[in-house]
């Protein structure tokens, strides 16, 4: 779609200038403004100078397109989902305020999109799916594998049967993640800790893949001693001195997904450790779990295991997923975008390069292809994902970290209640 060629542009509002919004999603809708016709009208964030610095980041991606647009700072949340030239609200808060602006701007008729998780608790998942259904409008989630490349080829590989029926899943993500540490993601409170910012993306594919209602969910893991607390650390990498492989904005990860800066100074000058993201890994106050293996029983006979932890080393096989069915296997390297197909009870194998002409760009082409879709949905397309997938990950993130605090014994995530 040109933008030059369509009918008129969407306005856009983002609630929650911080690094997903702004830096990821916000950009790479600037950088296609004359693709889709998606313009940043404002910005809204609970700390003002966090808003502003994200305003001209915006203005500037935006002139290097050759267009003479200005984003605006609005006052609050309530101007934000109301301003007549807003049509597109994205919700980017932190995941435990996802619940108010989600649901005034569903009521307002704004088209809504929702960063995953949807939120922390399930009482605001429901809520927000409650409200999703009053206004009869879908809401679109951003379960980023949903408009990545490789995974949507292996689902719709295993989909046409070239496996046969599915049998088990194996979802691997050994990733160097520290980073949920150094943010504000370290409060299981604000977050919901790793298994479910990061965890909330696997279970998603997970129930993508198997089609069937999850029966039950066990889980084994918690937080190792690798980041046992230290008062004695300095609270901040900026601070410190230390010869450390997991000083922010240094490690091979942030590296390779761009972020080797802070990205503005509201980051550098913020004090409440929620607020800013260099957060020494080892300042005491952090009560997220690190590493869990989870499994999950289907209606439909189908197995599942998510493999987890946010402690690997930077890897070329970081996110694995490897699907074994009645005739075959497909094994799906995220990285690389290779697809390791075996069968016909192994008298055949294919290896198909599942790469994105965008990959290398945030999310390896994800986040271009998710605005690319927001176009169509503000236009009243239907989303890939929605509200019904995020409730339904939110529930077995939850089931998991239940069986994780009940020593492992099996939870009924419809019911969430320990199965006898």
């Amino acid at each position: 779609m040109q933008a030059d060629a369509a009918a008129e542009t969407v306005g856009v509002a983002i609630i929650g200038a911080g690094e997903r919004g702004v830096y990821y999603v916000g950009s790479r809708m600037a950088e296609l403004a004359r693709e889709t016709g998606l313009r940043i009208i404002g910005v809204q964030d609970r700390l003002a100078d966090r808003a502003a610095l994200a305003a001209q980041h915006l203005d500037g991606l935006y002139s290097a397109q050759g267009l003479n647009h200005k984003v605006r700072v609005f006052e609050d949340m309530h101007a934000a989902v109301h301003d007549p030239d807003v049509g597109l609200v994205l919700v980017t808060t932190h995941t435990d305020a996802h619940r108010a602006p989600a649901i005034e701007a569903i009521r307002a008729g704004k088209r809504v999109y929702l960063d995953k998780p949807i939120s922390v608790t399930l009482e605001d998942a429901e809520a927000i799916a409650a409200a999703e259904r009053e206004a009869g409008k879908p809401v679109m989630m951003g379960f980023t594998r949903r408009y990545e490349k490789p995974w949507i080829s292996a689902v719709e590989m295993v989909a046409r049967g070239e496996i046969g029926s599915p049998q088990m899943i194996l979802l691997r993500s050994v990733i160097p993640y520290t980073r949920y540490l150094q943010l504000w993601h370290r409060s299981n409170a604000a977050s919901g800790g790793a298994l479910n910012d990061k965890g909330s993306h696997h279970f998603d594919v997970l129930n993508w893949i198997a089609g069937a209602a999850p029966l039950t969910v066990s889980a084994i893991g918690g937080r190792s001693d690798i980041f046992a607390p230290d008062p004695n650390a300095p609270a901040r990498c900026s601070e410190c001195d230390r010869d450390c492989p997991y000083r922010r904005h240094e490690t091979l990860i942030d590296k390779a997904e761009g972020i080797p800066k802070v990205p503005n100074e509201s980051w550098s000058t913020a004090t409440a450790p929620q607020d800013r993201n260099d957060n020494c890994v080892y300042l005491p106050g952090s009560d997220i779990d690190d590493h869990a293996i989870v499994t999950v029983r289907y209606a439909n006979g189908v197995d599942a295991c998510l493999f987890f932890t946010i402690f690997g080393p930077f890897a070329e096989d970081q996110e694995t997923l490897e699907v074994v069915g009645s005739s075959g296997r497909l094994r799906m390297e995220r990285h690389s975008g290779e697809i390791d197909l075996v069968s016909n009870h192994g008298r055949s194998r294919d290896v198909i390069e599942a790469v994105s002409n965008d990959r290398s760009s945030s999310h390896f082409g994800a986040d271009l292809e998710l605005v690319r879709t927001m176009r169509r949905f503000a236009d009243g397309e239907v989303p890939p994902v929605g509200v019904p997938e995020g409730v339904a990950s939110l529930r077995l993130v939850r089931a998991a970290q239940m069986s994780l605090n009940g020593g492992g014994r099996a939870v009924d995530p419809k019911t969430m209640e320990f199965v006898q």
